[in-house]
């Protein structure tokens, strides 16, 4: 590369981290939960440059909560185990054979290799799962699901421990029964209970897509929680995103400011929506 293009390029980088100013004093101090799931978690080098992104965000002042996901881990390895599983409705019910690889899964191998990861940046990680400290207490979703929970109670006490520690929670889907059963649940519902007991200042929902799209198939960068409800009404919002769009209202009832629905394959995209004018994904606030 010739001298005049590094110039270049290194005044671009200068010019990027200036303009970066206002939105770096936007968000000192905040709380943003993260729902990591779909191809972020996927390869290595994904996994790498999400880490990556997490440690400079607690570098500038952001306080990180990382809520992960897991499927298809978890039916890979009950595949290996030979372990049938029913079905009702399209959802999986959960037994107790199920429950034990579903823990197995996310508590050890999707959470351990995000902590890793993270450390391996030169952050603080912390593993944990809705089980510890008395995190989330959970309902039975559905009987004909099983051991399939729905939060009920959130404790953050630990998350604000970690917090004052320097560290970033890295949390599996997992809750505690009132009976002392453990629950799985929906990694989006986790993320959006925990955010919504923090108070938390974004919910970052990374998936697969690039956002909530329109009737005209056009990705709608901010919504409010009245578009939403029209547009689901409408059947313009249908499938896999009612869940999450679900998931972000009952955040943004809960006091969560606004949530975000991203594709979590473009890279630095949790970067690109925290401190750049253009953002990333779908934005959707209470008003």
């Amino acid at each position: 590369m010739k001298k005049r293009d590094m110039n270049r390029d290194w005044i671009a980088t200068a010019r990027t981290l200036s303009e970066a100013l206002p939105y770096l004093q936007r968000y000192d101090g905040a709380i943003v939960v993260i729902k990591l799931g779909g191809h972020a978690m996927g390869s290595d080098e994904a996994m790498e440059t999400f880490a990556r992104d997490v440690v400079l965000m607690q570098q500038v002042g952001v306080n990180p909560v990382i809520v992960h996901g897991g499927g298809p881990m978890i039916n890979e390895m009950l595949a290996k185990l030979d372990i049938q599983s029913d079905f009702v409705n399209g959802k999986r019910v959960t037994d107790e054979a199920t429950m034990e690889v579903v823990e197995m899964v996310l508590s050890g191998r999707v959470n351990k290799r995000i902590v890793q990861a993270i450390n391996a940046q030169g952050g603080k990680a912390v593993g944990l799962s809705g089980k510890d400290a008395g995190l989330i207490t959970c309902d039975p979703a559905d009987p004909a699901l099983g051991l399939v929970g729905t939060p009920s109670e959130i404790d953050p006490a630990i998350l604000h421990t970690l917090f004052h520690d320097d560290a970033i929670p890295v949390i599996a889907p997992l809750g505690a029964g009132r009976n002392g059963e453990t629950f799985n649940i929906n990694g989006d519902t986790a993320a959006g209970a925990i955010a919504a007991a923090l108070k938390a200042d974004r919910l970052l929902l990374l998936t697969d897509i690039d956002g909530v799209r329109d009737s005209s198939g056009e990705v709608v960068t901010e919504l409010t929680a009245d578009q939403i409800r029209e547009m689901t009404k409408d059947g313009i919002i249908a499938g896999g995103m009612i869940p999450k769009t679900e998931t972000a209202l009952a955040a943004i009832e809960g006091g969560v400011r606004a949530v975000v629905i991203i594709d979590g394959r473009a890279p630095n995209a949790v970067l690109l929506e925290l401190y750049t004018e253009h953002g990333a994904g779908s934005m959707i606030r209470a008003g």
